[in-house]
């Protein structure tokens, strides 16, 4: 056997057959079975020191064992994690060579079909052939990828399925004889192998769906397993979801299966205090569409659903031993099927003996019936409904068969995969479906709430699982274990330091998603849920605001740079509408000591990521690139501290990251990270971030970078790129443009230099497109004016000289009678009057000193007016604080940019990524 076959084999970790030998961690045990207890009695002992780990579950000890498969699994903080790391370490080959340097920048489009991301409907996915591009690009087999925010597991998924040759050619790429990766354009990339993966989640139920579909399965077995014990549970209670078809010719009626029940709420009129049936009043009885508007039954006045109230009844609850109150709710529908048509009809007096039956009958299995914790999302079902425990979000009837398939799934000895395809459908069946009887599709809870309809769907609970069921067979792909899963918090999880290889992960976006709340229902009949104290989200109820939000995030990020493998990379997928959002999941990341070397919007409507230089409105999902710099440049950089050579040894080692070249079909895109105001940029937020004096300024900057590395198309390069580059450049005709959203007044700027470099113009040519463009202007930006904003920033031919080369070189390209004139050419001189151009940068250096001596006046006449007023700022340039504050951190004046910083108004600290990070440093060291 070759070693790459040996690999792809995974023989350390290999699954044997039933009563075979088996090898795990050095041990070697008769069967898996023998392993499974051994590791179990194992983690037993360890579970008094892991409960002091942060994200410790609630739930008791023997469940927690009991749904853990140790040590591949624990629903708890896994206290293997290392040596498996170690146990990896020892078996890795090959060398850093093979591992790409650069940033991943290809474009994404996946679609989200896969049986493996809809087999179960938890909260967020990134698809996994998605991940896998990334993990081809930036690992060889053996190396160890981790994902602390693993939701479904689908980051270890991806890992190992690089192994698969047939989901590697699924992406459209190519493997040869010697197992190597071929992209589309015939360039090797990758090998073929899997990656092992060290995957984490807060959440009991994620973890779970992660164990599961990482670990070999017998789909076949499993299959015949689900069907059987389905089928008799079925046959138990079939009765339950059947009703009549009556034949209107011949009168005669036949029993049929019933495919769904629609229940209502009941609602009081206002004005005569009658009930009212809100699917009866207000649906359309053409297109059962709700009305927004509907009349009374009993005395016709108009109303609306804001202006009744629901009536409540009190009933008793069985499982409760106690009389509760909820909203009333009546069957008025009942959608079954006969031969191979679906009719509708309302509730007749068999369906009325089949509920009654229900009422009466004594659960003789468990079910949940945990209390509703205080929350986001618990508020509505709790007020509208009194729906206070989780059992409430069941019919009886649903509730009886759920406890009797749940019941026979634990006995089994395929116990695992049984739970999660019962886990799958537990909102579906739930009182969470609503009735919607424009939509076809059967299931339509509301994503991402608990919210309980005035319509409600009791779907056949038998139905959704035989529908769900080859999802679950054609989703098990794993065949070998090389995946190790926890369950506890990123801020506490201790790895290996530089362990891993690379990490992908995909954090929770602030307010989004209400995780632990929305996974309640699931958990409960886990019988283990999550302890939310550390749950990283901005949540009211749980009182973690922007800043608890940020701290969180901010110790995960730590845990995963002291992980991460020096030069080695992380890629952080983000989606979240709020700038302040997105600049305390970059403070982290910046703040952790990684360097950010890209980010990327997801262009949904061309399916592509595209380069950004500004996320201040950030509307879809990002994509950030960010690298763990070597270790000695990082010492280095400590010893240069104070002088203009740490600058530039930053610079080295972030050019020699980032791509040469970014274009296809003789296109090309300009590579922002290269431009020198990126390039400063990103050099001043490694120096604050680490606590380093910023040891230059902006002009010196500009002339620095001129000077020290070859420019072209206004990027800077090492020397040892420049001849690839510019292989490359001789086959493109255009740049694309990068996306830019002008929202302020460096946006702005850039706005300009990009229509600049890309046709030079004069002031009236420029004008009616910026007017355009800074429509989204924040209330509080006193934005200069176009005249001066190119004044400031921008040179303007005015015929005294020789045509500047840039001007000169555009005119030539788009003008054949310019062709061949020289640049003091009285006919180039007059076509190229009053255009404004980018200067090089030695006066460009000039122009940047002028102008921050301007902002810095402005910023003076801030302090003036504070030190009048104890009012907040309400209008500024934020150029000029962002001058300001980076003047008062090189002067060691923390104390000003604290006291200017709390006048101005919250928002624009939080959504400015500058502003932010001089700010939350200068508290920091004030030790506020």
């Amino acid at each position: 056997m070759s070693k790459d076959t040996e690999q792809l084999s995974f023989v350390n970790e290999n699954t044997q057959a039933d009563n075979q030998p088996v090898v795990c961690l050095g041990m070697t045990f008769k069967n898996d079975d023998e392993r499974r207890e051994y590791f179990r009695n194992e983690l037993r002992k360890k579970l008094p020191e892991l409960k002091e780990i942060e994200g410790f579950p609630i739930g008791n000890d023997e469940d927690i064992i009991a749904l853990s498969d140790p040590p591949y699994y624990t629903v708890c903080p896994n206290p293997w994690n290392n040596e498996f790391l170690k146990l990896w370490k020892n078996d890795n080959f090959g060398n850093e060579q093979d591992v790409a340097r650069k940033p991943y920048t290809a474009d994404i489009s996946e679609g989200k079909r896969d049986p493996i991301y809809i087999a179960h409907s938890y909260h967020t996915k990134v698809p996994h052939k998605a991940i896998m591009r990334y993990i081809l690009h930036y690992t060889k087999p053996g190396d160890v990828v981790l994902d602390g925010f693993a939701g479904t597991g689908m980051t270890a998924i991806a890992a190992n399925l690089c192994g698969n040759q047939k989901e590697v050619n699924s992406l459209g790429y190519q493997v040869n004889q010697d197992l190597q990766v071929i992209d589309e354009e015939g360039k090797v990339i990758s090998k073929l192998g899997n990656r092992k993966a060290i995957i984490n989640d807060l959440s009991p139920q994620a973890s779970f769906i992660s164990y599961n579909f990482n670990s070999p399965t017998d789909t076949h077995l499993f299959e015949q397993e689900a069907l059987s014990i389905i089928k008799s549970v079925e046959e138990r209670y079939k009765w339950a979801y059947q009703t009549y078809h009556i034949d209107s010719e011949t009168n005669s009626k036949k029993l049929c299966k019933v495919n769904y029940y629609v229940w209502s709420d009941v609602f009081e009129c206002p004005n005569c205090a009658n009930e009212v049936v809100f699917w009866e009043a207000a649906s359309d009885s053409e297109t059962g569409k709700v009305k927004k508007a509907f009349s009374c039954p009993s005395c016709n006045v108009e109303l609306t659903k804001n202006k009744m109230e629901r009536i409540k009844e009190t009933i008793y609850d069985q499982l409760l031993e106690k009389v509760v109150e909820q909203s009333k709710q009546v069957l008025v529908l009942v959608n079954y099927s006969f031969g191979k048509k679906k009719f509708f009809k309302k509730p007749d007096d068999y369906d009325i003996e089949v509920l009654q039956k229900i009422t009466e009958m004594q659960f003789h299995n468990w079910v949940p019936t945990i209390g509703l914790p205080d929350g986001y999302n618990t508020k509505q079902p709790i007020n509208s409904h009194g729906f206070t425990n989780v059992h409430h979000f069941y019919s009886l009837r649903n509730l009886h068969i759920l406890s009797e398939l749940y019941n026979r799934f634990k006995k089994s000895s395929l116990e695992n995969p049984l739970l999660l395809l019962f886990s799958s459908q537990l909102i579906n069946i739930s009182k969470l479906n609503r009735f919607r009887p424009e939509v076809s599709f059967p299931y339509n809870p509301l994503n991402g709430t608990l919210y309980i309809g005035s319509q409600v769907s009791e779907s056949n609970v038998f139905d959704a699982y035989y529908n769900k069921l080859k999802r679950f067979v054609d989703a098990y792909k794993i065949q070998s274990r090389s995946t190790v899963i926890s369950c506890s918090s990123t801020t506490d999880l201790e790895l290996e330091e530089n362990s891993v290889d690379y990490i992908f992960t995909d954090p929770p976006f602030g307010a989004n998603i209400m995780y632990s709340e929305l996974s309640f229902i699931w958990e409960s009949w886990l019988k283990v849920r999550t302890n939310n104290n550390t749950e990283a989200i901005i949540n009211s109820t749980q009182r973690k605001g922007l800043p608890e939000y940020q701290d969180l995030v901010e110790k995960c990020f730590s845990n995963y740079y002291k992980a991460l493998k020096p030069g080695r990379w992380i890629t952080v997928e983000f989606s979240n509408s709020q700038a302040s959002v997105w600049n305390a999941i970059q403070e982290a990341i910046q703040r952790a000591g990684f360097v950010i070397a890209n980010v990327s919007v997801l262009d949904k409507q061309q399916g592509s990521f595209k380069a950004v230089t500004s996320t201040t409105a950030v509307k879809q999902d990002l994509v950030i690139s960010a690298y763990k710099p070597r270790e000695e440049n990082v010492q280095k950089m400590k010893h240069e501290a104070n002088t203009e050579a740490s600058a530039w040894t930053f610079v080295m080692q972030h050019l020699e990251q980032l791509p040469v070249f970014i274009g296809q079909k003789g296109e090309a895109t300009i590579i922002a990270e290269r431009t020198p105001r990126i390039l400063f940029d990103r050099m001043v937020a490694y120096h604050v971030q680490n606590g380093l004096p910023v040891p230059i300024s902006s002009p010196e900057f500009q002339v620095g970078v001129a000077q020290r590395f070859p420019m072209r198309d206004g990027m800077a390069f090492l020397e040892n790129q420049v001849a690839e580059y510019d292989k490359k450049r001789i086959l493109v005709k255009e740049f694309a443009q990068m996306s830019l959203f002008v929202s302020d007044e460096t946006s702005a700027i850039e706005w300009i230099r990009q229509q600049l470099m890309k046709k030079t113009q004069t002031r009236q040519d420029l004008h009616p497109a910026f007017m355009k463009e800074i429509q989204h202007i924040a209330k509080h930006e006193m934005l200069p004016e176009l005249d001066d904003l190119l004044y400031q920033n921008f040179l303007r031919y005015d015929g005294d000289a020789s045509v500047p080369d840039q001007i000169a070189s555009y005119l030539r390209k788009n003008y054949k009678d310019l062709r061949g004139l020289d640049n003091d050419d009285s006919t180039l001189k007059d076509k190229a009057l009053n255009r404004w151009y980018v200067p090089d940068p030695n006066k460009q250096a000039d122009l940047e000193k002028l102008r921050e001596k301007s902002l810095l006046r402005e910023f003076e006449g801030y302090i003036e007016e504070l030190e009048k007023s104890k009012k907040k700022l309400k209008q500024f340039r934020t150029e000029a604080v962002r001058a300001g504050f980076k003047k008062a951190w090189s002067d060691k004046d923390y104390q000003k940019i604290v006291t200017v910083g709390e006048r101005l108004p919250e928002s624009v600290i939080q959504e400015d990524d500058k502003l932010l990070m001089y700010y939350d440093n200068a508290q920091i060291r004030l030790g506020l």
